[in-house]
């Protein structure tokens, strides 16, 4: 894969966040014939090799509720062969067994291609008993079931590919109808993390468009109707922290397509709902965005403004550097790349379903410690305006959970393993029949 320049990056503290880089080859020449990573122009190149060293030890969560089995088929399909599946269900049981429909299409899908996977349903008591006892009991609902919720869900599905031992971990959504645009992602998520020189690093998707239908018409909107709120909002945080009142640094604030090293992620705390991949930024800031040491040599220090933290911002590069190696310089890499495939999905869940995910990921940057006041106020009143909010209700706290790695993993490796109803493992025919995808760490 060859990706476009990584060109100067703001950095926060320890976080440098870096403007969107493009997908130039899905496809690139393998390093045998082209033996420098970085080229004159500051293109990435990364070979097919290093594309599966890569896979071959990252997780991919999917996260799913209720969606056709023949597009979750098409999913699993797009996903590079070594990578490792995580299915978390949250599908009806009954009247219709939905889940079991899941299970089986996971299992057949894994028998013809020798592959392995892992699914469990979110609602499975037992696992939510293993997470509670793990130390972790604030995902845990009144009635014995772990909380519903897409950030609910990707927590399970962090804490199953820590079992795993693998260094890497990547979410698709269940509802992309394009297998084709699935493969990319999962290709550029190995690629960015390849490239990023920190072991807490980060790739989040900009997909090239989203297409939707309008008097007929197939439109590639390059913006989400969501999306297009979130990332304004995030930008006058992060504008408040620099000289520049008109950056657009950031286009992934809901990227639900993303990846980190599993290093980082188990760190991290996460909310539930649609306001996890808000979040996941938001947090990230929270943790590492206040400098702790001498800033290097590549950075200068920026007068911070009235009431905020220090900032510091990259000088231009030069000459490009010789090699991809990785050095542990302290700081949490966030790496934006846009793809080349469009993102089409399942777009029939209505208005409600667009103003849900936009008001939660504006509910976490409201409650930021980082937002200062006047913006708060800013936000509360776009929110009324959007009729979100009656006039002088704050909006409410999403549920934040403690880092996934603060687990007992034992604990939870046993109880899992002993009494889940609802979790299955599918093992390639090469692998004893006694043999297990994860491990008590």
């Amino acid at each position: 894969m060859r990706l476009g320049p990584l060109i100067p990056c703001e950095l926060f503290g320890r976080v440098q966040i870096s403007p969107v880089q493009r997908v130039i080859e899905i496809d690139s020449a393998s390093n045998t014939r082209r033996p420098v990573p970085v080229t004159a122009s500051g293109d990435v190149i990364i070979s097919a090799d290093a594309l599966a060293t890569i896979q071959s030890q990252m997780v991919i969560v999917i996260a799913c509720m209720d969606e056709d089995v023949q597009v979750i088929e098409g999913v699993l399909s797009g996903i590079p062969h070594d990578c490792l599946v995580i299915i978390v269900s949250n599908s009806s049981r009954s009247p219709v067994d939905n889940y079991g429909a899941e299970v089986a299409l996971l299992e057949e899908f894994c028998a013809v291609t020798q592959r392995a996977a892992m699914i469990i349903h979110q609602k499975d008591p037992e696992a939510a008993e293993a997470f509670r006892q793990a130390g972790m009991p604030e995902l845990v609902s009144s009635s014995g079931t772990i909380h519903p919720g897409k950030g609910e869900a990707m927590i399970i599905g962090m804490a199953l590919a820590a079992l795993t031992k693998r260094k890497y971990i990547g979410y698709v959504d269940a509802d992309n109808f394009v297998p084709g645009s699935v493969n990319e992602y999962c290709r550029v998520f190995a690629a960015g993390l390849y490239a990023a020189k920190s072991p807490r690093a980060m790739v989040r998707i900009s997909w090239n468009s989203k297409p939707k239908v309008r008097d007929g018409r197939l439109c590639f909107d390059k913006r989400g109707r969501s999306s297009i709120v979130v990332n304004e909002w995030f930008n006058k945080l992060l504008n408040e922290y620099t000289d520049d009142p008109n950056s657009e640094l950031i286009v992934t604030g809901n990227a639900g397509e993303h990846a980190m090293t599993l290093e980082l992620g188990l760190k991290l705390r996460l909310a539930g709902g649609f306001a996890i991949e808000p979040y996941e930024l938001l947090n990230i800031l929270e943790q590492y965005g206040k400098s702790t040491s001498k800033p290097s040599p590549a950075a200068t220090m920026l007068p911070a403004k009235a009431g905020v933290p220090m900032t510091a911002q990259a000088t231009p590069v030069g000459p490009p550097v010789p090699s991809l190696a990785r050095s542990d310089s302290g700081i949490v890499q966030v790496l934006q790349i846009e793809t080349r495939n469009p993102h089409f999905h399942d777009s029939s869940k209505g208005e409600g379903h667009v103003r849900r995910m936009q008001m939660q990921g504006l509910n976490v940057l409201y409650h930021s410690p980082l937002t200062p006041k006047a913006l708060r106020a800013e936000l509360a009143k776009f929110m009324e305006d959007q009729e979100d909010l009656l006039s002088g209700e704050r909006p409410p706290c999403a549920q934040i959970y403690p880092p996934v790695g603060n687990l007992d993993f034992g604990v939870f490796f046993d109880l899992l393993t002993s009494n889940s109803t609802s979790f299955r493992q599918f093992l390639p025919e090469s692998m004893p029949m006694e043999a297990s995808l994860i491990s008590r760490l």
